[in-house]
């Protein structure tokens, strides 16, 4: 970290996530605007110089040689995290690590990974990591008519209540190469803005032609399915241990595989009645 601190640092800002403060540094100005583009939903810029963590990202480009172009890098604290000549990529990790770090991190919030939609008032929530399908579902009930609150956390308070989390939805090409971001404008849906009860927990995954045949869990185990998905499970248990609970005992979880999203949408949502 001493390192990085005696190089050049021309701009950089601090923020608010969540109760996490963030410090961003860049050796070149003109990249700060991309970098405020790719913070967590909810996010605030404030004035501090003390934050709880700290992103370091050094723009590469062209040497004094033309002909050699330097690495475009990031760090989340001492820890590297990209090193790569193309500049997207790199601030694609340095979005998808900070995302993760205020999962992990944020003092009274708990993450866990889901999709979320909201139906007559009451959320639906839908744990599963990544390549379980939970954001085409997510797609699928929002298309229906759902409102939209996030596609990758279920962002909890110490009331057991989902709140929004909008990114845009990481929608997968069909060889899994590429993942676009499409607002939910586009999808013809919109975004929740106010913290709601949980009223069902879809625990599920994709199997091609697999029959939406789910089965009721108890509330202890729906504790656990949903802490095997939560992101601060093992750095702060206490935590999770106490907010899963007050989910938990107000919910329905269903657990089973499912086959195209399509066609479980419809039956999802008639369980909200």
């Amino acid at each position: 970290m001493q390192k990085l601190d005696r190089l050049g640092w021309a701009d950089g800002f601090s923020f608010k996530s969540f109760g996490l403060l963030v410090g961003v540094r860049v050796n070149d100005p003109g990249v700060v605007d991309e970098c405020k583009q790719r913070l967590p939903p909810g996010s605030e810029l404030i004035e501090s110089e003390f934050v709880d963590h700290l992103y370091s990202i050094i723009i590469g480009g062209n040497g004094s040689n033309s002909r050699v172009r330097r690495y475009n890098i990031a760090y989340s604290d001492a820890a590297r995290i990209a090193r790569l000549i193309d500049l997207e990529p790199v601030l694609e990790a340095f979005e998808s690590n900070l995302q993760l770090t205020v999962a992990e991190w944020s003092p009274h919030r708990v993450f866990v990974h889901a999709g979320v939609v909201e139906w007559n008032g009451k959320a639906i929530m839908i744990p599963g990591l990544s390549f379980s399908g939970k954001t085409t579902l997510v797609k699928h009930l929002v298309q229906a008519g759902a409102k939209y609150y996030s596609d990758e956390y279920a962002v909890l308070d110490g009331h057991g209540r989902v709140h929004p989390y909008p990114r845009p939805l990481g929608v997968r090409s069909l060889d899994a190469t590429r993942t676009d971001k499409i607002p939910v404008e586009d999808l013809g849906g919109s975004a929740g803005s106010r913290p709601l009860p949980v009223k069902l927990v879809i625990s599920t995954s994709y199997k091609a032609g697999a029959m939406w045949r789910p089965r009721e869990l108890s509330a202890g185990k729906g504790v656990l399915e949903l802490l095997s998905h939560t992101v601060s499970a093992r750095r702060r248990p206490w935590l999770a241990l106490t907010t899963l609970p007050k989910v938990a005992v107000h919910a329905t979880i269903l657990k089973g595989v499912r086959g195209e999203a399509s066609s479980v949408a419809d039956a999802i949502l008639g369980k909200m009645a």
